[in-house]
């Protein structure tokens, strides 16, 4: 079956790979990606900038209910968790922080496996909490595909070390195996 989806999470040392991960990816890729990095809660502008500068797809933050759409990539906005309702579209939530973060990798990542299921491919880069672990988890019993950063090549490896320890990690790969991992779902 085709994957449709693709979710990647990150935290400390993970903005310089999303950054590569986008330059790489073709103009006309299909699927919808979707990024749930931790970053600083009140800063609300700069950051799709930042990424869109070496992204060949356009870049932007879903507001809540927004449909989603194929061949885009969204950022999780700022202080927002991100969830995926029945019928392709968007929830956003400023429930209790998890795992300290807000927007928390394990919800969205939960939120996908349970809509998505096996059209799912979840990517977990360098990160210092155990935000994602849980997710993989899910990604793996809802039947997606589970890929973590080698923990060697991640600046903090807490985060890709930590899903290794609860779930079966489909793929562990480089950076550079990532990114061909992701060009093949074409």
């Amino acid at each position: 079956m085709a994957k449709k989806y693709v979710i990647i999470g990150g935290s400390a040392g993970s903005f310089q790979s999303i950054t590569e991960i986008l330059s790489e990816l073709p103009k006309n890729y299909e699927q919808s990606v979707f990024l749930c990095l931790h970053r600083l809660k009140h800063v609300r502008t700069g950051f799709v900038e930042a990424l869109s500068i070496k992204s060949k797809l356009s870049i932007s933050e879903p507001v809540d209910k927004e449909y989603l759409r194929q061949g885009q990539v969204y950022l999780a906005p700022a202080n927002y968790h991100m969830y995926f309702e029945l019928g392709n579209l968007f929830s956003l939530s400023t429930e209790t922080a998890v795992n300290h973060s807000r927007p928390s990798i394990d919800l969205s990542f939960e939120s996908a496996a349970y809509l998505f299921k096996d059209k799912l491919t979840a990517v977990l880069l360098s990160g210092a909490n155990r935000d994602g672990a849980y997710g993989m988890k899910m990604v793996n019993q809802y039947g997606g595909t589970t890929i973590i950063q080698d923990p060697e090549e991640c600046q903090v490896k807490t985060m890709t070390t930590a899903a290794a320890a609860i779930t079966k990690i489909d793929h562990i790969l480089t950076l550079k195996e990532i990114i061909n991992h992701l060009k093949k779902l074409q």
